[in-house]
């Protein structure tokens, strides 16, 4: 059912060229505003599980199941997460903000990798672990439309690129350099956008933002 298949010279399955599409869309939105994008998150996430754990990347596998629970929750955001309800905006972190998510990022990656060596059979689980957990604080500050939500994306996808290589998973590793251009374009974009929201000024931050504002 999953076989996979010659595509440019690249061998793929079917499975991972369905995942590939929607994720290409889903990025797309979120460059966009639109709060469809977390729809097409949703099912992709799903799709690229089953991929991930034919891969042994079990980090990458559960971290789907994490981004289905928070594409809910940050369509909810999108939609009515301002504290008056209304339309989410485009803002930035301040300086603590960006310390409590290198942290995170910093305890996720000592946490996860420990669990993935002892507990799985990857033969990866520092990179598995660092990206899972790089991507997990990337895609809370994009719920809360956090513009540092990008520089995250940046990095982690540079990273994800050599990983999907290593693991013979070509097309999804093409995908990934797509994403780091197309987060470029998401930086530049939402940049002006939290410039606008911050009536020109550029900094575009409301209250709470030193907490990812994530309450």
């Amino acid at each position: 059912m999953n076989e996979s298949f010659s595509l440019l010279g690249l061998a793929i399955s079917p499975l991972e060229l369905v995942s590939f599409i929607l994720s290409v869309l889903t990025v797309w939105l979120n460059i966009r505003q639109k709060h469809w994008a977390w729809l097409f998150s949703i099912v992709s996430s799903a799709t690229y599980g089953v991929v991930f754990y034919e891969a042994r990347l079990y980090g990458d596998m559960g971290l789907q199941l994490v981004f289905i629970a928070v594409s809910v929750w940050g369509w909810y955001q999108w939609l009515h997460g301002d504290d008056s309800h209304e339309q989410l905006p485009v803002t930035r972190l301040d300086g603590r903000g960006r310390l409590a998510c290198a942290a995170g990022w910093l305890i996720g990656f000592g946490v996860l990798a420990w669990f993935l060596k002892h507990y799985t059979d990857t033969d990866v689980p520092r990179a598995d672990g660092f990206l899972t957990a790089g991507s997990l604080v990337g895609q809370l500050l994009l719920s809360r439309k956090k513009v540092e939500n990008w520089h995250v994306w940046i990095i982690v996808d540079v990273l994800y690129v050599g990983l999907y290589v290593h693991k013979h998973l070509m097309l999804t590793a093409v995908l990934y350099a797509l994403f780091v251009l197309m987060a470029l374009v998401g930086l530049r974009a939402w940049h002006k956008a939290a410039g606008d929201a911050g009536g020109g000024t550029g900094l575009g931050r409301e209250p709470g933002a030193g907490e990812l504002a994530l309450k």
